[in-house]
């Protein structure tokens, strides 16, 4: 994970690297950064916090300019359930499916969209995109930290992971039903297709209803990153409507 942000996301899920790769004069260019490396020294051992210097921090990370930081952890700290586990308890309505997502730049923005939707889980189909590619974890800004996100799920495995009495809503151009006549508070899974090809077979088959987000000028479609935030936050909306309702 790279940059003062994630890891910064990091620490304060009280989650520690293995190891912590940093320039000095990079990272300390900013008081954020002088702070960070002051916090970074009483949380991590000398083993874990390494200085190198600007062409090796730059052959590590991504980016075509760096940031100075560089995390390693292991893949086994962002299982969904130690994630659960982190989590502050409370009752979420709302199942995130992505149906062979291939953009890397999408997938970040639908898990960070998804996360402060306060969504439940996001659970991903076989042919979706690495969601812990570089692309992907810097997009996300912080998500996978926090989110619940289940990977290489077959269809069946997702069909057992929504509950019985969940609607499986569809975004579709052709669809009598718009986003926003629905509601949104009871418990629901939003499933959004791939960017080229749309939703797959099995999604169709899984939906219980399609909607659609009314589109002007001959537009044909929304970017699917677009189209996932615009009813995930129709749900928060509806929800906050209620429950300043019933104040």
């Amino acid at each position: 994970m790279e940059g003062p942000h994630l890891l910064e996301a990091l620490l304060d899920a009280q989650l520690l690297p293995r190891e912590v790769y940093y320039q000095p004069e990079l990272l300390q260019r900013t008081s954020r950064g002088k702070l960070l490396l002051d916090r970074l020294t009483s949380m991590l051992g000398q083993e874990q916090l390494i200085a190198v210097n600007e062409r090796v921090i730059e052959a590590l990370g991504d980016v075509q300019t760096s940031q100075g930081v560089v995390s390693v952890l292991s893949l086994d700290a962002f299982t969904a359930p130690r994630i659960r586990a982190r989590r502050p308890k409370r009752k979420r309505q709302i199942l995130l499916i992505l149906d062979d997502i291939a953009d890397p730049g999408n997938m970040g923005t639908m898990l960070r969209v998804a996360l402060a939707a306060d969504v439940d889980a996001v659970l991903l189909t076989v042919h979706c995109v690495d969601c812990y590619s570089p692309k992907v974890v810097r997009s996300a800004a912080g998500a996978h930290v926090a989110l619940p996100i289940e990977t290489d799920l077959t269809w069946p495995a997702i069909a057992e992971k929504i509950e019985p009495c969940c609607r499986v809503l569809v975004a579709e151009a052709g669809s009598v039903h718009m986003y926003y006549e629905q509601d949104l508070t009871q418990p629901f899974a939003l499933i959004i297709g791939n960017e080229a090809h749309g939703l797959s077979l099995q999604a169709h088959a899984l939906a219980t209803q399609t909607i659609r987000i009314p589109l002007s000028n001959n537009v044909e479609s929304l970017n699917a990153a677009m189209a996932a935030g615009i009813i995930l936050y129709e749900a928060v909306r509806q929800t906050h409507m209620k429950l300043s309702q019933n104040i």
